[in-house]
């Protein structure tokens, strides 16, 4: 029988708060824990967050914020993920997969008909394997001291309804990133 990798089974949890302490516990210490530092973006906190824990180490994260965007000439909202992250000794057991699923199950409750990410060209297939899709344009972002700014990770989206479908327009998110 193979050897179960976690302590007990992982548990999913909507947490309270996200804090630096917690980012670190997963992640390690570090100035750019995301690799996103290049980019030079300034970033929103998300509000509302899920974890994964193994006995009682938090080993998986991620947030969700409520975001407008304009998609072509119309105003809309999506559920922003981010803060993804899964403890570096614990990657390749389907965290990723587990917290995200948790994320994506409350962001069909908020009204929203998409969900939108930002991420590193590495990690678009692991997102497409979680049925995110990748958007062929430039998203513009707003920045502090520029209206707006071309974001340099990839997009991605997914739908949070059986209906929705995301239109190839132009696409404008009316806030920093999340």
């Amino acid at each position: 029988m193979p050897e179960n990798p976690f302590s007990a089974a992982p548990t999913v949890v909507r947490l309270p708060r996200y804090t630096r302490a917690e980012q670190d516990e997963i992640l390690g210490a570090g100035d750019d824990p995301f690799g996103v530092a290049s980019t030079g973006l300034t970033w929103l906190p998300k509000e509302e967050h899920f974890g994964v824990r193994d006995g009682d180490r938090l080993v998986a994260h991620a947030g969700l914020l409520r975001l407008p965007v304009a998609i072509g000439g119309a105003e809309t909202e999506v559920v922003g993920v981010g803060g993804v992250a899964v403890a570096p000794d614990m990657q390749g057991r389907g965290l990723a997969r587990l917290v995200v699923a948790a994320a994506l199950d409350h962001a069909r409750t908020l009204g929203p008909r998409h969900a939108l990410l930002f991420c590193r060209p590495p990690l678009v297939p692991l997102y497409q394997r979680l049925g995110w899709h990748p958007l062929d344009q430039d998203v513009l972002v707003e920045q502090p001291g520029a209206r707006w700014v071309t974001m340099p990770l990839r997009t991605m989206v997914t739908p949070l309804r059986d209906d929705a479908h995301w239109p190839e327009e132009p696409v404008r998110l009316l806030s920093l990133p999340m």
